[in-house]
This record gives structure tokens, sequence and C-alpha cells, in this order.
């Protein structure tokens, strides 16, 4: 049974970790202390301070705590748990919290005890090298058992409930990554015949045979894949499963209406979901995302004073109209605000500005509005709608109000984009998703951004805008 060989490899895991964090700590030791080991040492560039070289005997104790305090530590943040699925990135992040919090509580207890006199310099050695080895370790593993579970050993042997778009979906996947190893055995399902396959993987029988077969066969898993209309027979399922003692795993078939990773609120012990989750709708995040705008605006405006002057009288010289182009669109919460750019086209009028696209070799746009709108020059004066709090450094685009009720009812969700701020630069433009470009791809675009929202996605899309490929790609 693959339980009984995820304990034996945990119980390895285990072990190989301390002799890890008691080789780590040596060789920490040894290239702090030691001028035999250590080159900054021995070339005279670091010196050990005076009166914390200490024999390695009286780092014992620190040793005696480190070792389980790190392997609470590594149960703790998930690092001993099934990882078929997981990647190289989410192993990397276990590790380093597991060694931040580690070497916190060792530092603390030390303290406690009255044991503080310990080089600093050795703990930050002590730390990198034990994140390294332990990492690479790790990523040897990985990439054994990949091996193996791509060559049939090591598998995860399945069942699935109910025949459905989520179960063709959840077998699409599993076939992708053979390295996995999930080995589905069939599907049972009363909507169709008995024999019917997908990639396959063939209908077995009725959701009534469930019981019976969890009686005589030893499937590691109950992946429940029922389609939406068929969820009267959830509960059953369930209670069947319980009843057996198999891993039970409910994969919902509403991710056209629930996006992947919605909210979920313990409302009294009633939970509750919310149908988006939207990090910027927490105050915090909010405000930090503020501070940020403020700041980048500002060095922004420092920087762009010198080019938007040139570029004002310019425009001023070459065509006839005003310097600021005001046009009106749709911000946060549907409110609507006046956005302003360069005048980069030759004045018209508002009725037909409000319904038109700028297309390839617009006649419209001016000899310097060409090349402004190509290197975004036109965009500058948006940055005191960042300032108003109108607008933020990076966000989805916002439109004009003609298109927002033309748009919200030909393409589902269009509106959820409103819940943040719209930005100068955003997701969808840096993938090269503006001007007249598929609108359904810019509003996926835009709806990923809503809902995986962090301050590091945000510079990604700031470096991009300035450094990537695309972001240029469709501007007229």
């Amino acid at each position: 049974m693959i339980k009984e060989n995820q304990k034996l490899l945990n119980l390895l895991q285990l072990v190989v970790d301390g002799i890890i964090i008691g080789f780590a700590f040596l060789l920490a030791y040894n290239l702090r202390f030691d001028d035999t080991w250590s080159p900054l040492i021995k070339h005279g560039i670091i010196k050990p301070p005076v009166g914390y070289v200490r024999p390695l005997k009286d780092y014992e104790t620190m040793l005696i705590l480190l070792i389980p305090s790190y392997l609470v530590m590594y149960r703790i943040f998930g690092l001993y748990d099934p990882k078929r699925t997981s990647g190289r990135r989410s192993e990397l992040f276990g590790l380093i919290k597991a060694n931040a919090c580690g070497i916190i509580y060792c530092v603390a207890a030390l303290y406690l005890i009255k044991e503080p006199d310990f080089a600093r310099l050795f703990l930050a050695i002590f730390a990198a090298t034990n994140l390294i080895i332990d990492y690479i370790f790790r990523l040897c593993v990985m990439r054994v058992l990949r091996k193996m579970r791509r060559s049939g050993v090591n598998l995860k042997h399945i069942l699935l409930v109910g025949y459905s778009r989520t179960a063709e979906g959840y077998i699409d996947r599993l076939r992708t990554h053979p390295e996995w190893g999930y080995m589905v055995h069939g599907i049972l399902d009363d909507r169709h015949e008995i024999g019917t396959s997908y990639r396959d993987i063939q209908i077995i029988g009725k959701i009534d045979k469930l019981e019976e077969l969890l009686a005589s066969n030893e499937y590691d898993e109950i992946a429940i894949t029922l389609g939406i209309d068929e969820y009267a027979k959830l509960e059953k399922t369930v209670a069947i499963c319980e009843k057996s003692g198999v891993h039970t795993k409910f994969i919902p078939d509403y991710n056209h209406i629930i996006p992947t990773k919605p909210y979920t609120e313990d409302l009294d012990g009633l939970p509750v979901i919310h149908v988006r989750h939207v990090p910027l709708s927490s105050s915090f995040n909010n405000t930090i995302k503020r501070l940020v705008d403020i700041f980048g605006a500002f060095v922004a405006l420092i920087l762009a004073a010198i080019p938007m002057l040139i570029v004002a009288i310019i425009i001023k010289v070459t065509s006839p109209g005003p310097l600021i182009f005001r046009q009106t669109r749709v911000g946060l919460h549907n409110r609507e605000f006046d956005m302003y750019k360069f005048r980069s086209m030759r004045v018209q009028d508002a009725s037909e500005e409000k319904k038109a696209w700028t297309t390839k070799d617009d006649p419209r746009v001016t000899p310097i509005g060409r090349f402004m709108r190509k290197t975004n020059i036109d965009e500058l004066p948006q940055i005191f709608n960042v300032l108003k709090g109108d607008m933020s450094l990076v966000g989805p685009r916002p439109e004009r109000p003609f298109f927002v009720d033309k748009f919200k009812e030909e393409i589902p969700r269009y509106m959820v984009k409103h819940q943040v701020r719209p930005g100068m630069t955003g997701w969808a433009q840096v993938n090269g998703y503006r001007g007249d470009t598929s609108i359904t791809k810019r509003i996926q675009c835009d709806l990923y951004y809503v809902e995986n929202w962090t301050l590091m996605l945000d510079f990604k899309i700031l470096f991009l805008t300035f450094f990537g490929k695309k972001v240029n790609k469709n501007a007229y």
C-alpha cells in the first residue's frame, strides 16, 4: 500500500534531515572558526570575534536544541507531507520558512537558559548551509521518485466516482503528468453505459457498486468527480468512503462558476464560500499597495518631468488643440473618473470618440502621437491619476463607459475587474493584449491579476512593462 511506503519514506527523511542538520552544524563551525577551512579567516578578511570563539563541545547545547526544533518546524510547514503534485519552488519556500522559524526558536531557547554567547555569523552560516544541503537532497529524492513513478513504481491507485467534465479534466492532468504516479482503475457512473471510456479509462459500474469495490479492493484514494446536477448523491458517497476508511477527495464541478482559489469563511461552524477571493479587498493589502503607488508615482514624476515637458512642447507646436486629453473611464467599484493622457490624435467629435477603437494606421493619430503611443509616453500624465487615487501603477486597464456597458453583457465576469483600482499597466498589457486585441483574453488576464495579486506580481509587471517584448506589440 502507498500509505505504508509514505510512512517509511517519511521516517527515512526524518533521519536524513537530522543527519543533515548535524553535518551542517559541524561544517558551519569549521567554516567559521577553523582557519584551515575558512578562506575568510585564512586571508585575514574576517577575524573571530574576541570572547565568542568557544570550543565545539560548548556548542553541543545548541545542537541538542537545533535538531528537534528544526524537525518539528519541518513537520509544521508540511515538509513531510506527500508532494506528488508540488514543485521545487514550494519545497524551497517550505524549507526557508522552517529554517527561519527553527533558528529563531533555538536562539530564543538559548537566551532563556542564559546561553547567549554564540557567534551570530556562525548561526547565519549554519542556516544557509543547512538550507542548501537539505534542498539539494530533497531535489534528488524528488527526481528519483518521479523517475520511478514514470516507470510504474510507487503508484497511487485511485477510483473515480462520477463521469463529468471534471472527471475528464482530472484524467487529462494525470495523463499529462505521469511523474505524479497516479493509476486510475476506472470510473463509477450512473448516466453512461458500462464500457464507455475516456482516454482508455473505462466506466466499470454504477455508483452503487462502490461499497462492494471498497470491500474487495485496496484503493489508495477515491476521487469524487460527480457532475454538478448529481450532488444529491454526494452525501451517501462520502459516507460509504468514510465507512471504509479510504482517503477521499472531492473535485468540484463548479470551477466555471467559482475560481480555483475561493475564500472560505467560518461562520460559527458553518463554512461559507465566497465566490471570488480578491486579495486587495484586505485593508492591509490595499494600504500597502496604495503606499507603493504613492511612492512610485512621486519617483516617476521626478524622473519623467523633463521628458514630459519636451513632449508637451512638441504637441503644442505640431498639432492644434489641447495638450492633455481627458477621457471618462470606469474605475474602482464602477465609479467613473477622468483619465489623463497626452493628446495623440487630432481633435474629433466627442460622440464618435467614445465608440471607436484605435486601430493600426488609424488616420486620427498624429505623427508625434504615433510615436508616443508606441513608446507609452502618452500615458505619463496618468501619474497624476495615481496620486489622486483614481488609478494604481499596476492593475486592469480602465475602459470607457460605452464599452463597459457593451462587454458586461457579452463577456462573463467582465465587471469583476472593477473590484480593484485600474492601472497604468497591467498583466494583460505585458502579455500583449492591448489595443485592438481579444477582449476575452484581456479579461482572463485581468481576472488572474485580481485573484492572484501580490506585491511581487506588481513588481514583475512593472519590470515587464519596461523590458518585456510583448508590451508594445499591439500599441497603435
